[in-house]
């Protein structure tokens, strides 16, 4: 079990990202405050030059490789946004990335993947299917592999969003962050409990795609079906490392359908004027779910990616003018 990052990990990994990352926004919206009951924020991870949270944590591992694994290269298995985040950080560095994506992955998120001059494979139905494809290729052809949520220094990079919140709103009572593999989750959990304590943190994952959920909910890892539009969240299998951390630290945890975060990219074209992936929509959509528990508290919504295919946008649309 690899060792978990601690919050000076994190201001460590800060100091390391800053000259290739935007501290992205939080912004109040008073008609979400209306709509919820609560004082309501917004995380702006979108706002990043990729588009998505990840890349913090992609620049905090890749520049922290050995002379050898820089040589060796790199290889990883991604949805979209993590895969565009260890492409850039290795453009950067000049280290060799490969990554693996699902057939029928996010065009968007694979042609800037090949912009950024990884090398794309495509493998697999799902991106478990993807990530079984990448340890095989690691231990025969040589590369560094880089687990999406087991890696320490992924963990520590994206934790640093989380003392921006902190740093801009210390007295927020709870912070909603999407969960897929869980390495973003854990970084709030690490960031804000280290700050202070008492700040609750929820995490939010696709119905169709628990695994996350269930691990944590059963204390073991547990493998689930999955179907979900929002690739950011759609894992089969709950990860140890990330299990681990959100088992001693995360408050609570809940599950958003498919169509209610069809509608909560909706209420952000509405309410906040900005485009919001499925994945990063979770948030508002777990907000919404939640309802009076939330009434009269400082809470921040975490819009982790903004990566949302013109396909996704017009279904989301539809779906809400049906309704």
């Amino acid at each position: 079990m690899p060792i978990r990052p601690t919050l000076l990990d994190v201001m460590e990994a800060r100091a390391r990202v800053a000259p290739y990352v935007s501290r992205t926004p939080l912004h109040r919206y008073l008609s979400l405050d209306k709509l919820l009951g609560a004082e309501v924020y917004v995380k702006h991870e979108n706002h990043q030059r990729l588009g998505a949270f990840k890349m913090r944590g992609g620049f905090n591992f890749i520049s922290q490789l050995s002379d050898e694994d820089r040589r060796r290269g790199v290889i990883t298995a991604s949805t979209g946004n993590h895969g565009q985040s260890v492409a850039y950080a290795s453009s950067v560095f000049g280290v060799k990335a490969v990554i693996v994506v699902p057939e029928g992955a996010n065009p968007d998120k694979v042609e800037s993947i090949r912009n950024l001059g990884a090398e794309i494979v495509f493998y697999g139905k799902d991106f478990d299917e993807s990530r079984g494809y990448v340890e095989r290729a690691s231990r025969e052809e040589g590369y560094r592999y880089i687990h999406s949520a087991n890696e320490p220094a992924l963990i520590a990079g994206v934790a640093t969003y989380g003392l921006e919140i902190m740093e801009d709103l210390p007295d927020v009572d709870t912070i909603i962050v999407p969960v897929g593999g869980g390495s973003g989750a854990c970084g709030v959990c690490i960031s804000s409990k280290g700050v202070n304590p008492g700040v609750e943190v929820i995490g939010v994952q696709a119905a169709s795609a628990p695994a996350a959920y269930l691990s944590w909910k059963e204390g073991r890892i547990v493998e689930s079906d999955m179907n979900t539009v929002a690739e950011g969240l759609a894992t089969r299998l709950g990860f140890e490392l990330t299990q681990e951390i959100l088992r001693d630290m995360l408050d609570d945890f809940v599950l958003v359908s498919d169509a209610e975060m069809n509608e909560a990219i909706v209420m952000h074209l509405q309410h906040t004027h900005n485009l919001i992936e499925h994945a990063g929509a979770a948030s508002l959509a777990a907000a919404v779910k939640l309802g009076d528990r939330l009434a009269g508290k400082k809470v921040v919504l975490v819009a982790s990616g903004g990566n949302v295919t013109l396909a996704h946008l017009r279904a989301a649309l539809q779906a809400s003018d049906a309704n």
